[in-house]
């Protein structure tokens, strides 16, 4: 007589043990929970569809499954047939489906044990990022019909953007020196010196191509694939000189560090609010951010006018320590005031009115790159979140730093 196959197991009562699983979401801390498990096998195969519920965040999480054959006191076995919602990226919610192939991995077994463990996890952020989730926002300027921003910033229109890491400070002078040091000795002899106030204050007088090679040192520093090339095979790492690089020259799907397109900024710096003017919401003043009080705006909160008094010696005005001010909602500081920051993306003026719905990443030619966020000696009027300005890809002075950015994968 044939040994009973897994299906007429399942057909007799598969069991299985729901789990609550554990994640932190990087801004909410929430607990990730996963429940309603349950699981069929298909009738006439060796297929069983497990399905499950996964709530408590938005962010796309890391699903595992894991099987016991002995009432969950181990899991030993093999459940790599997998498809469906598992792996990464598993986007959260209801009736999500997984289907173990156990025929193919447990064929001829029997057991009236088994049970099934289903685990969601976002998986250790990188030191000093943070998560930004999929989805889409608003991009633009919403307070233009009460006398908003400029027309560069129009119109309002709604973007989609893959979840990727964005660091939470912008590059401090010690980062910027760590790295510079280490490329020196790997094939990066041309990243400038920098400025910056001291080790903890962000690193500025950087033009655009060194921000790139600086970004690719750091890559193969910490052991990831680089993100900017020379050639749109991608064979030869973007090291020295001035190319002009193009999208075809940046992989996209790299684990390395880049900068955020303008998009990207943009969601980041929003901190999951919608419509606002600021990182925070619609007033500032100096608790929010070091910058140029001019006091001349409807929506800037009353006190002294003039630079942020604690960073002032006399008339001589400077950035603040990273992480001074309070984070946005996605655990992001400086994202308004300090040091404006480079994005990837070509300016165009008139890009909003034909800009991609999806993961935009500017227009295709341009004499300027886009820059974001206003600095130390900008009014309230510049460190709107909408706010698009531009600088030549040679420009480098003390009002200009950068954050990188990072895919996110598993």
């Amino acid at each position: 007589m044939p040994s009973p196959s897994l299906e007429n197991h399942c057909r007799k009562g598969f069991t299985l043990l729901a789990v609550l699983a554990l994640a932190l979401a990087p801004a909410a801390h929430a607990q990730v929970t996963v429940s309603n498990v349950r699981a069929a096998q298909r009738p006439g195969t060796n297929l069983v569809d497990i399905d499950y519920d996964v709530s408590g965040t938005p962010l796309p999480l890391k699903v595992t499954l894991q099987v016991s054959a002995d009432d969950g006191s181990t899991f030993g076995v093999p459940a790599t047939s997998l498809s469906g919602a598992v792996g990464f990226p598993v986007t959260p919610g209801p009736n999500l489906r997984l289907t173990w192939d156990a025929g193919t991995d447990w064929g001829g077994q029997f057991s009236e044990r088994v049970r099934c463990m289903i685990a969601a996890d976002d998986g250790p952020m990188p030191e000093g990022f943070a998560l930004i989730p999929a989805g889409s926002f608003s991009m633009g300027d919403a307070h233009s019909a009460s006398g908003g921003g400029y027309s560069d910033e129009l119109p309002v229109h709604m973007v989609q953007v893959s979840a990727f890491l964005m660091a939470k400070y912008e590059v401090t002078k010690a980062l910027w020196d760590e790295v510079r040091t280490w490329g020196a000795s790997h094939g990066y002899p041309e990243l400038p010196p920098g400025g910056g106030k001291a080790a903890t204050h962000p690193v500025h007088s950087i033009n655009w191509w060194a921000m790139l090679q600086w970004c690719n040192a750091r890559s193969q520093k910490d052991g990831l694939t680089p993100c900017y090339y020379t050639d749109a095979a991608q064979t030869l790492v973007f090291k020295t000189g001035f190319n002009n690089l193009d999208d075809t020259m940046v992989k996209w799907s790299a684990n390395g560090y880049r900068l955020p397109t303008e998009a990207e900024w943009e969601k980041a710096a929003r901190g999951g609010l919608s419509g606002k003017r600021f990182p925070w919401g619609d007033t500032i003043n100096h608790t929010f951010a070091n910058y140029y009080s001019y006091g001349n705006y409807s929506y800037e909160a009353p006190q002294n006018q003039g630079h942020h008094p604690a960073y002032a010696t006399g008339d001589t005005p400077y950035t603040s320590p990273v992480g001074s001010f309070a984070g946005n909602g996605y655990g992001l500081y400086d994202m308004a005031g300090n040091l404006w920051e480079r994005c990837w993306d070509w300016y165009s003026s008139s890009y909003y009115a034909s800009s991609p719905g999806s993961n935009p990443r500017g227009a295709a030619e341009g004499t300027y790159r886009v820059v974001r966020g206003g600095f130390w000696d900008v009014v309230a009027f510049g460190c709107r979140v909408s706010l698009r300005d531009q600088d030549l890809l040679g420009y480098s002075n003390y009002d200009m730093g950068f954050r990188p950015a990072r895919s996110y994968g598993p």
